[in-house]
């Protein structure tokens, strides 16, 4: 069982797939910082100085039965702008990866063949030929 789990454990994927976790919740913070840093300040400044940190509905106790309750609703308009950040983010970079591999294909197919590949293919079509005519022979002779 250990040695089962060592070769699962030191498989390349499983360390990609560690890295990426890694890059992952680093570009979270740095996206949430954005937000928050940048963005809500000014879009808050855009919409008449609104802190949406600040912004919540207090639920008066009476209701709730003594205690003070509010929700926040302020956070989770902060959180969708974090998303919709983090997700064009996402796209735009898979987007540009997508457009990279695309140009290596295009150059591995639109590139020459080797004088090496076009001697060999040279070979390839010769024999197929002379099998084709041993073929026929074989045909003929049979009759």
């Amino acid at each position: 069982m250990f040695k089962e789990f060592k070769e699962f454990a030191l498989k390349g994927s499983i360390f990609d797939l560690a890295i990426a976790v890694v890059i992952g919740t680093a570009f979270s913070k740095i996206v949430t910082s954005l937000v928050n840093d940048l963005i809500m300040p000014i879009l808050g400044i855009l919409i008449g100085g609104i802190n949406f940190n600040n912004l919540k509905y207090d639920i008066p106790s009476s209701i709730v039965g003594g205690t003070s309750l509010s929700i926040s609703y302020g956070l989770f308009i902060q959180a969708i702008i974090d998303f919709l950040i983090i997700a064009f983010s996402l796209f735009i970079f898979i987007q540009a990866i997508q457009s990279i591999k695309k140009k290596e294909i295009k150059k591995i197919v639109g590139s020459k063949p080797s004088n090496e590949e076009m001697l060999l293919i040279e070979i390839r079509d010769l024999l197929q030929e002379r099998n084709l005519l041993q073929e026929k022979n074989n045909i003929k002779g049979s009759k």
